[in-house]
């Protein structure tokens, strides 16, 4: 299973930039997909996460509405769309896919790096 993030860079704050996650090996109609960041100096934490089966997404409390994870099962690719972007939103950006019979994320991307500069 590969699952390998791209779409990172550098954008200026209240830019968008839109993130990537092509998946191999596994198809990510059949599992819970996830984004997840790290920022210097601090611990991971959830961003966003689409359900299998439904579709519902979730996200985290404070994006405020400025992040969209979708996908295209056609391609096998998940995505994050990012708007009005701020400073704190800097950041490494990791997916994940959760089987459906698992408790955690079973597979991780190897994150691809946000910087949001003003």
């Amino acid at each position: 299973v590969q699952l390998q993030a791209s779409g990172g860079g550098q954008v200026q704050a209240g830019g968008f930039l839109r993130l990537s996650c092509a998946a191999s090996g596994l198809t990510i109609g059949d599992c819970y997909m996830g984004w997840f960041r790290q920022a210097p100096g601090k611990d991971r934490e959830f961003v966003a996460a689409i359900w299998w089966n439904s579709g519902t997404t979730y996200y985290a409390d404070s994006l405020e509405g400025r992040f969209t994870i979708s996908r295209d099962n056609a391609d096998n690719t998940l995505y994050l769309l990012m708007t009005s972007l701020k400073l704190e939103d800097t950041a490494v950006y990791y997916c994940a896919a959760r089987r459906q019979t698992s408790y955690k994320y079973d597979f991780w991307g190897q994150g691809t790096l946000v910087t949001v500069s003003s």
